[in-house]
Order: structure tokens, then C-alpha cells, then sequence
């Protein structure tokens, strides 16, 4: 047996590393988002949960890290969360050019603050 352990490269451990901040950062935006939506988050579906999380993590994926952190995920509103549920789906169908829907779920964000 090999004292050494798994062949991990660095590689393999920086881009663990970064999923790991992402799904960190989108659970503490999504749970702002559902704290303050109260009544309106329930009405979401399980998919529509997971379609949300899925966009916010190709945005912080996205967006600098200095911006992430000045986003107000609790102020958005159900018409909101529509909205970017709404660029999702022309995200995953490729309908428009992935920037400038990333962009444009940054400003429904950003527009709250």
C-alpha cells in the first residue's frame, strides 16, 4: 500500500475549493432571500429553488468577490425572484449571450441596494 495519499493536483484542490466558496456564498444568499420573502418563498417550487441557486452561482461565479459581498440578496422581492428565474432559463437555453444575462441578474440585485 502507498503512503501516499490520493493523486490530487493543486488544480484539483483550487477548483474544490472554489465550489465549496460558492455554495457557501449562494446558501447565505438564498437564505437572506427566503428569510425576508417569508409567505412569497414557499410559493416557490423545489425547482425553482434549485434554478435560483443555479443563477446565483454563475453570478458569483461571474461577478468580483468586492461586488458579491455588496449585493443585498434580502431586499429583493418575489417580482425579483421571478425576474432572475426568468434570465435563468434564457441562461440554461442559451437564448442571449451569457455576460450580458449575468449582467443583467447583477442589476435586479444591484437595484436593491
Amino acid at each position: 500500500m502507498s503512503m501516499h495519499g490520493p493523486d490530487v493536483t493543486d488544480e484539483d484542490i483550487g477548483m474544490r475549493a472554489f465550489q465549496l466558496r460558492k455554495a457557501k456564498a449562494v446558501e447565505r444568499a438564498v437564505e437572506r432571500m427566503r428569510h425576508s420573502l417569508k409567505d412569497q418563498w414557499a410559493a416557490l417550487s423545489n425547482h425553482e429553488v434549485e434554478e435560483l441557486e443555479w443563477v446565483l452561482g454563475e453570478l458569483w461565479a461571474y461577478i468580483a468577490r468586492d461586488n458579491w459581498d455588496q449585493l443585498h440578496f434580502g431586499k429583493l422581492d418575489g417580482h425579483d425572484v421571478r425576474m432572475i428565474l426568468g434570465y435563468g432559463r434564457e441562461l440554461r437555453k442559451h437564448t442571449r449571450n451569457a455576460v450580458e444575462v449575468l449582467t443583467d441578474v447583477d442589476a435586479v440585485v444591484r437595484a436593491k441596494g
